[in-house]
């Protein structure tokens, strides 16, 4: 293949690793029959504007940096830097999350209460997260193949069975547990609870965006983009609106598991079908679907930090990389912040409820990059009209603009309910609460302007 070693398939399967995956499934089918028209809304008010948006941006500047190439050429590299800053670091902090769910996953398998167990989850953390750092310094193209078939066997194929099974069971005229009406139909959004829920939803769609950071390793990134986000988008509506009816339909609501829910949600429908000893066996291929999430996380920011870095935003120890062009220094970097934050697992009773506050802290450091992208969009529309865009946002600038607002409502929303703690944090005081996310939010902010602060001219380079 060459230096371009991602092609079509392989860019649109590293896209569905990044935002489908059946975790999500169980809280949003909370919603029953009315989660497919509120699926369907978020798919509409936030991932196709934030799909239009960043297809713009990637076609007319096809270099490797993805979001920090985008708002530096607006707005110049310390913005640039926050950006991918910003993508960064919610990124180290998501981390424990899905490890938590592959431990959970392979904890089922295994049996006993192990997925449950805090020493079991922190020592899996460790070992799948140091596993799959040092397999993605063999380089993209191995990383792409791996991302691809374990998309396949592990997102893919699992959610399938569960949709042909869910329907079947429908279509079978089995008892469901949801009404199916057409009032049923419309979501209730009366309660704050329902709103988190809503929110989380958008943030776990968040990341089509991010594989742009492989720009220039990609064969015809003017064509393939917009093209990968379409696929994306046409795979992710079906899977999420059809899987998550499924499971609404066949799983009770008071059965699902934070940290093991998708693989007790195949659980329950397998025992509908006398079929629990497969159950193992789909245990271990979500596993692997989330490794391929984790895979494509791990290498994608830390390349757009690493271009950072070398336009001087960082010290040269993390300008490393090896032959095959991987970022070791921030690898190694986000490896140590992922096994201290999994020894909270351990050593904190109340470890769920931290990584929820501060997880709820992160995503609104996303919705900021995303602030920052959309702005840069504009700006740059506006500063430099004269470079070609094989992709357009379509219906001209009114199409332009209408994309832009609804995609700034959508952050809005989920920024202002991102400072109301979710009801599953219990008796949390609202003030306590609220300043811990402020303060939090602050502070990440304004770290990359202390460390360029410290910037010497001998980290740059490039310019």
């Amino acid at each position: 293949m060459g230096r371009r070693s991602i092609s079509l398939f392989v860019l649109t399967m590293m896209n569905l690793a990044a935002i489908l995956s059946l975790k999500t499934w169980p809280f949003a089918a909370s919603f029953g029959l009315g989660s497919v028209l509120l699926i369907l809304l978020v798919i509409l008010g936030f991932m196709v504007p934030v799909a239009f948006i960043s297809a713009e941006l990637a076609t007319a500047w096809p270099q490797t940096g993805g979001v920090y190439i985008w708002v530096k050429e607006a707005f110049g590299h310390k913005i640039g830097f926050l950006a991918i800053w910003l993508l960064w670091i919610e990124n180290v902090v998501w981390y424990p999350t899905i490890l938590t769910f592959i431990a959970g996953a392979l904890g089922y398998v295994f049996g006993g209460d192990l997925s449950n167990n805090p020493w079991f989850t922190a020592i899996t953390i460790n070992i799948i997260y140091w596993s799959m750092t040092l397999f993605n310094l063999r380089g993209l193209k191995e990383s792409g193949i791996f991302t691809s078939y374990s998309v396949i066997i592990g997102t893919l194929i699992p959610g399938a069975v569960i949709i042909f099974l869910g329907l079947g069971w429908y279509l079978s005229g089995n008892p469901i547990e949801i009404p199916i009406s057409a009032k049923s139909a419309v979501p209730d959004v009366t309660t704050i609870a329902s709103l988190a829920i809503i929110a989380g939803l958008v943030e776990s769609y968040a990341g089509i965006e991010m594989n742009a950071v492989h720009a220039a390793d990609v064969q015809n990134p003017q064509k393939s983009f917009p093209k990968a986000i379409l696929i994306t988008l046409i795979v992710l509506t079906l899977f999420s609106t059809l899987g998550t009816l499924s499971v609404a339909m066949v799983l009770p609501p008071d059965s699902i598991s934070f940290t093991s829910g998708g693989i007790e949600t195949v659980a329950y429908i397998f025992e509908k079908y006398k079929l629990s000893f497969l159950t193992p066996f789909v245990g271990i291929f979500i596993a692997v679907g989330a490794l391929a999430s984790l895979s494509t996380w791990i290498i994608g920011p830390s390349r757009g930090l690493l271009m950072a870095a070398k336009f001087g935003d960082l010290p040269p120890i993390l300008h490393k990389t090896n032959k095959k062009g991987m970022p070791i220094g921030m690898l190694v970097l986000q490896g140590i912040l992922v096994s201290i934050m999994s020894t909270l697992f351990i050593i904190l009773p109340s470890v769920s409820h931290s990584f929820w506050i501060l997880e709820a802290m992160v995503a609104q450091l996303y919705i900021i990059m995303y602030i920052l992208m959309f702005l840069a969009a504009i700006r740059l529309r506006y500063t430099q009209p004269q470079v070609h865009r094989p992709f357009k946002v379509p219906g001209g600038n009114i199409g332009f603009w209408l994309t832009n607002i609804v995609g700034f409502l959508v952050f809005l929303f989920v920024l202002v309910i991102g400072f109301i703690p979710p009801s599953e944090l219990g008796g949390v005081d609202l003030k306590v609460y609220e300043m811990v996310q402020v303060v939090g939010v602050l502070f990440f902010v304004v770290a990359p302007f202390i460390i360029t602060f410290f910037k010497k001219p001998s980290w740059d380079e490039i310019s």
